[in-house]
């Protein structure tokens, strides 16, 4: 049996254990399941947004991705402002994200990949070009997207060093959904050299470089400063320490890190933003049951006497840590003192504040290498050692002031990512 039919037989199969994932995530977070949308039905009003318009659609799977995406949406708004730009995404939290920011013309979920719903969408759709953030292959969206020759271009494309060797084992199942493709644009020469021994053609990859690079970056001002302590009710005087994207088994080993700290820094206060806000919760009752006052963001605005030193403030909404990263002296990247790869470094660098990461980086090798070189952060093998790190951050301004300027000037050193995107984008829609 060709394989491609029995992939879109397994994956009919597969689909009401998909329906009742979706079904359990929406109700126990209290969201829409929006199964309509996931199966290529557009609400009335969205499909008169787009009858008779150009449409450029570009897919981001989740948070980073939509993260990672808005120097090329804001790149495409300016180079085709005569074309609408929707976006999809995969997760509900993603969708919040990229709700907040308002820079797509319409936002929807990516279909499952079955062929009537992929058909059903792209139909009303109809796209001049598609563009896939990083590595998201389905082999039925891509099969349909070139049968009606619509341009389909791989953009920020990485393969990582952990999962390369299982995309090298189906290399017979990725290499005819990989040359599909008009254009791939890679991260790094790394990247390249692993999607080309997966099966993508060679005349068609290039090294782009790390939209992540091209984020908006500045110091921040006294005044910006000011303004968004006031809005979180935080002091001036407090010094405060942002824990962004923390994982289970992670908020354990940094608060026990921040009760330490608090034994020496008399003014300080902890920011804590796990990954997913579905998990507060959980990391309410840890922190109460370490005896530390704890405020939920979303009950800030009920408290009258702000924040206060020794208190942390538990961040239970998406869409706020570049405020929070602006607002602290001091940042710790998640996801980095256990083992699920790490996350952006970028986003703490892009405000000019000195970073500490754990080792677990396996998702942004490129990037923390960057880091490390331009010495805009500090690299932790463990609990202790971010503790002796966050200590020397918080004693010593200056440090601060030479670490953050250091990633300021990271960012300056490595942009232009966008530019060379949207060039392949024009090439293939140009073919």
């Amino acid at each position: 049996m060709n394989w491609s039919i029995l992939y879109r037989l397994l994956t009919l199969l597969a689909l009401p254990f998909a329906l009742l994932y979706h079904w359990y995530r929406s109700i126990s977070r209290g969201r829409k399941s929006a199964f309509g949308e996931r199966f290529g039905f557009l609400p009335s009003h969205s499909q008169q947004l787009l009858a008779g318009q150009s449409v450029i659609w570009l897919h981001a799977v989740s948070v980073g991705e939509v993260i990672a995406a808005r120097p090329l949406l804001k790149g495409l708004r300016q180079r085709y402002p005569q074309f609408r730009l929707l976006l999809s995404v995969t997760t509900e939290t993603g969708r919040s994200v990229a709700e907040q920011d308002q820079l797509a013309d319409l936002i929807t979920y990516f279909p499952f990949d079955i062929h009537f719903a992929v058909c059903r969408l792209l139909d009303a759709v109809n796209p001049q070009a598609i563009i896939i953030m990083e590595t998201e292959i389905w082999p039925v969206f891509t099969h349909e997207a070139q049968r009606r020759d619509i341009p389909l271009v791989l953009a920020n494309g990485r393969i990582s060093a952990r999962s390369f060797p299982r995309y090298l084992r189906f290399d017979w199942f990725f290499k005819p959904v990989l040359q599909r493709f008009s254009g791939l644009g890679m991260q790094s020469t790394a990247d390249l050299e692993r999607i080309l021994a997966i099966g993508a053609p060679q005349s068609r990859s290039k090294v782009l470089g790390n939209l992540k690079y091209d984020i908006p970056f500045s110091p921040v001002t006294g005044d910006e400063r000011r303004q968004l302590r006031q809005k979180y009710q935080i002091s001036a005087d407090l010094a405060v320490f942002c824990i962004g994207s923390t994982h289970p088994g992670e908020d354990e080993q940094v608060l026990a890190v921040y009760q330490e700290l608090l034994k020496q820094f008399d003014h300080l206060l902890l920011v804590l933003v796990p990954r997913h806000p579905e998990r507060t919760v959980e990391v309410e009752t840890l922190i109460s049951g370490l005896g530390l006052p704890v405020l939920r963001r979303s009950a800030l605005e009920q408290l009258s006497s702000g924040c206060h030193a020794g208190m942390v403030l538990l961040v239970d909404t998406v869409g706020e840590l570049m405020q929070l990263y602006a607002l602290s002296d001091l940042a710790y990247v998640g996801g980095s003192l256990v083992p699920t790869g790490g996350h952006n470094l970028l986003e703490p660098a892009s405000r000019g504040i000195p970073i500490i990461f754990g080792p677990h980086m396996d998702n942004f090798q490129e990037i923390t290498a960057l880091t490390l070189e331009y010495g805009a952060g500090v690299q932790v093998a463990g609990q202790q050692e971010l503790l002796d790190a966050a200590a020397d951050f918080l004693a010593t301004p200056e440090l601060r002031h030479v670490v953050g300027s250091n990633g300021l000037k990271l960012l300056r050193d490595s942009g232009g990512a966008v530019e060379r995107h949207l060039a392949m984008l024009e090439e293939v829609m140009a073919q």
